[in-house]
């Protein structure tokens, strides 16, 4: 058990372990950017009728996009301690990467005074069930994940980017 969040660098634990919302009142307004992606593990013949349109529930990235881009603005009411935060950009692309893969990325944009993160992987991940919801009847055995940050800039903390 985690009773002192300040001396392990738990910012969501007070040093009384208890769950609570960090103050970022004092905290400078930057540009903060954040990408994360999801990946779709299905048959070769689903995704070429993904990719194609060709889906009897309708065009699954057209639906999976605008899933995506909501989620991302609900995060603050999805995720019980994230801060909800004015957006001004979200965007959804999708990528065949193999016969069978489908990659998804969620890019998340503001001036504020926390990142973007969740909102970028909130994005990825409904718009990566949502691709799901659409295909399950063409493809019981899909697999989602992983569901991955992939870049962040802003804040203090600085920049990352996976290798």
């Amino acid at each position: 058990m985690v009773t002192n969040g300040e001396a392990t660098g738990l910012s969501h634990v007070s040093s009384e372990g208890e769950a609570r919302m960090v103050d970022i009142s004092e905290k400078a307004v930057t540009r903060r950017e954040a990408r994360a992606s999801a990946r779709v593990v299905c048959a070769p013949e689903v995704l070429d009728m993904i990719m194609g349109g060709q889906l009897s529930k309708g065009d699954a990235l057209a639906t999976a996009r605008i899933a995506g881009i909501t989620a991302a603005k609900k995060t603050g009411d999805l995720i019980p301690l994230c801060h909800p935060l004015s957006l001004d950009f979200v965007g959804v692309e999708f990528e065949r990467v193999s016969a069978g893969e489908l990659l998804i990325s969620c890019t998340a944009r503001t001036a504020g005074r926390t990142g973007v993160e969740m909102e970028a992987m909130t994005g990825a991940s409904v718009a990566a069930l949502t691709v799901y919801d659409m295909t399950k009847a063409a493809d019981k055995s899909i697999v989602l994940g992983p569901i991955q940050l992939e870049h962040k800039s802003g804040g203090k903390s600085g920049d990352f980017k996976r290798r």
